[in-house]
């Protein structure tokens, strides 16, 4: 509906937000007297969880509360601040904004509020969103060239916020690495946040861990009162290019930005006539219960909202999976029909071609002497066998092959696509890595269409997996969509068997090949909607909401033995649902039959891909991965599909215990992974269990036998725990419990559960 008008109109929105400024509590609030612009209009957008009200200035909006549902409330100072200029035919033009009530909409789900310039004429759209019952609130902005020039917009930010806060208050702060390459030794972060402590955090599309430099982070950011309730607010951003959170904490102020990574800079974006900018989507939302209750909120709406529901109707998802790169580059047709059978017999569900197939890097065309009759004859065998059929790829990498239709460095329409010209007598250092095109040239996005839609096509896919510097984030050229780089800025170097180029231009170019990405995926999983898109870029570079919203699932690391998967894994399922969550696992000594139940639910976590040679396994660990296969299926993959998950230890450090925890309050039921570290001292830990029905019953079933089945109550097991013996380091169980009734004390679970 249209921006009222009327006097009462805006006096019984501003009696709205007097009654909310009056009930503010909580640990982020100081009592501030509203000072609204008397011609301005407000109104509020609300989930389960998250309230948000706005206000619509003559020359600027405002987001003035956040609010946390019966509970918080964080007012913010600051109005939003709309670009001050645009640069026409090289010069500055300063902008005076005015708001366009008639144009502008309160709807139940959605406020537009809608902003114009008369010289150079533009459009604003300041928008936020509600697109589930429960979880965060999306906002965005977006500004379109009305004019008949081409302008030059400088950086916008997607959203700024200066909370008021008690200056006596504790806070704490809290991000989550990206797995990048390996998980460091910290991964997840809660941090003291004093009186004049500054942070950003960064993400990108190919993470890089570099010495002495910050990890890049999955771009989420929690802010926590410790102790008590643990309430407070989150911001996430819904983009895989560079972005940056920023926050510091200040007297009574508590401010920061999410959006567009101003560095290196400075930042400009190039807006034609009709043309549209859209800053990357950013949600905010509120919670209570700590880094797990903001977690458990984020793995629902993510699945409501980002997620695909194709995916999430196909009951085998997430899939079980036999990855061939346990064999490397030395794969072939011959040892793939032999890894289908294999995988048929163990109960696996797709057989997933790894590099190696290719004639070469850039020239996707199957090998012929290593696969004679072609890759769709594989995907027919795998078929025919009852699995799936995915296949590696990395189809924005160049490199040498003068094949027809491979993608050439040295051909001259092709070389014009590339982020940089290749160094003097350039080869690619890898079998598998080459210089990256930029899909923000609309020549190599329509060839990069073509390409997959023939891949996915010809070879009859289930699942297409993208690896490498797949989405470029800077580039050298001046003639290419994105702003062109200062020379006096410019550096182009190797690094990590790549390419690179650092510039001014590094965040747009990444603006404009992301949004480029993004329209292909949406394209071909809407000719393509039951194909699976796993997200992979040398293992965990690219693990983000944007990413969540365009494919099904990741690889959150590249590095795989158990502790390196398990680590990952409880980083990245703070924030990301755990079905999206791979781990591949690789060959680990296990020497005894408990050391291979670590290994392999070290990777059952989430996502279960199996990437190593078992021709040598022996007839029992092949009986025995049967049997942990079928349970997967039968007991723990309903639960990781949409039970609550909770980090009942800290973070893995391959000595001593820990776990994660999933409980379904809807099913009734959940499950506790334990596993014990190397310590030769530590036989026993006690788990205590949380999120648990109070006053209720719970039958436990130990799936390995480590101690006798029993019958607890929910505060016997959230207060004193479940204690685990292990008689082996580097050995594991798997806790199974069940809501029973208050009179049947018999210690059996419903739900079977495989066994030896």
């Amino acid at each position: 509906m249209p921006i009222a008008q009327s006097a009462p109109g805006r006096r019984a929105a501003c009696h709205i937000l007097g009654q909310l400024s009056a009930i503010m509590v909580g640990f982020c609030m100081m009592p501030v007297a509203p000072a609204y612009d008397r011609r301005a209009v407000a109104g509020e957008l609300a989930s389960a969880d998250t309230a948000i009200a706005v206000e619509a200035g003559e020359q600027a909006p405002r987001l003035t509360t956040l609010r946390l549902r019966g509970a918080s409330v964080w007012k913010n100072r600051t109005d939003e601040a709309l670009p001050d200029h645009v640069e026409v035919r090289g010069v500055a033009q300063p902008l005076v904004w005015r708001l366009d009530r008639a144009s502008s909409r309160f709807e139940s789900r959605q406020i537009e509020l809608v902003y114009t310039t008369e010289s150079p004429r533009l459009n604003l759209v300041w928008r936020w969103r509600v697109r589930a019952a429960y979880g965060p609130i999306e906002h965005t902005l977006l500004i379109r060239n009305l004019g008949k020039e081409t302008l030059w917009l400088p950086l916008q930010p997607s959203f700024r916020f200066d909370w008021v806060i008690d200056p006596q208050s504790a806070l704490e702060r809290f991000w989550v690495e990206k797995g990048a390459d390996s998980p460091s030794v910290q991964g997840t972060h809660l941090d003291a946040l004093h009186d004049g402590d500054a942070w950003e955090g960064t993400s990108s599309t190919y993470a890089r861990p570099i010495a002495n430099q910050p990890r890049e982070m999955i771009p989420y950011l929690m802010v926590e009162e410790p102790g008590g309730a643990r309430r407070g607010w989150y911001v996430g951003i819904e983009f895989s290019g560079r972005t940056r959170i920023t926050l510091r904490r200040e007297a009574a102020s508590l401010r920061g930005e999410a959006g567009l990574n101003p560095v290196p800079g400075p930042y400009r974006t190039r807006l034609p006539p009709g043309g549209i900018f859209a800053t990357p989507t950013i949600f905010i939302g509120a919670f209570r219960g700590g880094a797990d209750g903001a977690g458990n909120i984020l793995h629902r709406w993510v699945r409501a909202v980002l997620n695909n529901p194709r995916t999430l109707a196909d009951p085998s998802y997430p899939l079980m999976v036999n990855n061939s790169w346990g064999s490397g580059m030395a794969m072939n047709e011959t040892l793939a029909r032999r890894m289908i059978v294999d995988s048929a017999q163990l109960g696996l569900e797709m057989f997933h071609l790894d590099a190696g197939w290719f004639r070469d890097v850039g020239d996707w065309q199957a090998d012929p002497a290593k696969f004679p009759h072609g890759i769709a004859s594989v995907a027919d065998f795998a078929h025919r066998h009852g699995l799936r059929f995915g296949l590696w790829i990395d189809w924005t990498q160049a490199g040498t092959s003068n094949r027809p239709g491979a993608l050439n460095v040295h051909d001259p329409a092709i070389r014009d696509w590339l982020i940089a010209d290749p160094p003097a007598g350039w080869k690619h250092s890898e079998p598998f890595k080459g210089i990256t095109i930029d899909l923000g040239v609309p020549a190599a996005k329509a060839w990069a269409e073509n390409e997959l839609e023939r891949t996915v096509s010809d070879y009859h896919l289930d699942m297409l997996e993208h690896d490498g510097y797949l989405v470029a984030q800077g580039s050298s050229r001046a003639d290419h969509l994105a702003a062109p780089p200062q020379a006096s800025s410019e550096r182009v170097y190797e690094d990590s068997g790549y390419l690179w180029v650092d510039s001014s231009n590094s965040t747009d170019v990444s603006y404009h090949a992301t949004r480029a990405y993004y329209e292909l995926y949406e394209r071909l999983r809407a000719r393509h909607p039951q194909l699976l898109l796993e997200v992979c870029n040398d293992g965990g570079r690219m693990v983000d909401f944007g990413s969540a919203a365009h494919a099904d699932y990741f690889s959150i690391t590249d590095t795989y033995d158990p502790l390196s998967n398990r680590r990952a894994f409880y980083d990245a399922s703070h924030v990301l649902p755990p079905a999206m969550l791979e781990s591949y696992v690789a060959e680990w000594p296990a020497p005894r039959i408990e050391n291979f139940r670590y290994l392999l639910r070290s990777g059952m976590l989430g996502w279960f891909s199996l990437m190593l040679d078992n021709s040598h396994w022996s007839a029992r660990q092949r009986a025995e991965a049967r049997v942990q296969f079928a349970l997967y299926k039968s007991a723990l993959r309903p639960l990781i599909r949409d039970a609550d998950l909770y980090h009942v230890t800290r973070r893995p450090d391959g000595a001593h215990w820990d776990g994660i925890e999933y409980h379904s309050a809807r099913l009734g039921r959940g499950v506790l992974y334990a596993f014990r570290g190397s310590a030769p001292d530590q036989p026993t830990h006690r788990f205590r269990l949380l999120g648990l029905t109070p006053g209720s019953r719970y039958a436990l079933r130990f799936q390995d036998g480590a101690a006798a089945n029993r019958v607890l109550s929910s505060e016997a097991l959230m207060q004193q725990g479940v204690a685990v013996t292990l008689k082996w380091p580097f050995s594991s169980e798997l806790v199974f419990f069940e809501r029973i009734s208050s009179r049947d004390t018999r210690p059996e679970l419903t739900t079977p559960t495989p066994s030896m």
